[in-house]
């Protein structure tokens, strides 16, 4: 366990990295005592000196969701992190590569909450029941600490998470069986990626439930309006510079961006 000196030295070295766009090393090899619990307080700790600033908290994001990824990970339960107003990204969007470490991109739905969803005891019923919709989405991750990571660096990393664009045809939860939702992913028109929302915990929803009881361990719940990241379906594709990066999710539509 880190003392609170220590956090808060781990929260400088991630802000410093985004902000220079370069890596950092992995924050498990300079403090090797570092827990799970340290890199939760620290990404907090990120998202609040940010909000401090004056990003808004728009919603969260739900990763290691598939039971591959948390094998390989060395744990068995996904992990989150926080969806502020300045990482929103329009569907068309040309982004900047050279505002970003090491840019992946990830296909994933976006659930928008309609009514507030407070754990412990939600289920997947809870959860259609608060969305007002879903919608497709790509997430670009960027890993702000060297490889190779532990759990405790992508979790003190806020997940990677830096960038979201929304866009295709927005349903309600009930409209589509959520689980049967296809992606695929295309890095300058060739397929790189395909999956099922399925690969999500079984069902996407499901994903949001275990992030409403995770937070509300801690008091804190999904609010109308916020945007949930649900978990990528996809393994991630890297992005250079140059590359446009679109995702088909079928009858909902699709999605792109270009690195420039």
């Amino acid at each position: 366990m880190l003392s609170d000196a220590d956090r808060k030295k781990c929260a400088d070295i991630l802000m410093k990295a985004q902000a220079e766009h370069k890596q950092a090393v992995q924050l498990s090899v300079t403090f090797p005592s570092i827990e799970i619990e340290d890199s939760y307080a620290i990404s907090t700790m990120v998202a609040d000196r940010k909000i401090a600033a004056g990003a808004k908290l728009i919603g969260h994001k739900v990763g290691l969701t598939s039971k591959a990824m948390q094998r390989s990970s060395m744990i068995d339960e996904p992990d989150y992190g926080y969806i502020l107003d300045d990482q929103m990204i329009g569907d068309g969007a040309k982004v900047l590569h050279a505002n970003y470490c090491k840019p992946r991109v990830e296909v994933e739905l976006a659930f928008v909450m309609g009514k507030r969803l407070k754990g412990p005891g939600v289920g997947l019923a809870d959860v259609l029941r608060a969305t007002e919709y879903v919608i497709p989405a790509i997430e670009i991750v960027d890993a702000r600490l060297q490889d190779q990571r532990k759990i405790v660096d992508t979790v003190a990393d806020n997940g990677a998470a830096a960038g979201i664009a929304l866009g295709g045809r927005p349903v309600g939860p009930l409209d589509v069986d959520l689980r049967w939702v296809g992606g695929i992913m295309y890095k300058n028109s060739e397929i790189e990626e395909t999956g099922l929302a399925a690969g999500v915990l079984g069902h996407p929803a499901l994903g949001v439930a275990w992030l409403a009881n995770k937070i509300g361990q801690h008091g804190h719940a999904l609010e109308p309006g916020h945007i949930v990241l649900a978990g990528s379906f996809t393994r991630v594709v890297f992005a250079q510079k140059g590359d446009t990066i679109h995702a088909d999710y079928g009858p909902l539509g699709g999605i792109a961006i270009q690195f420039i």
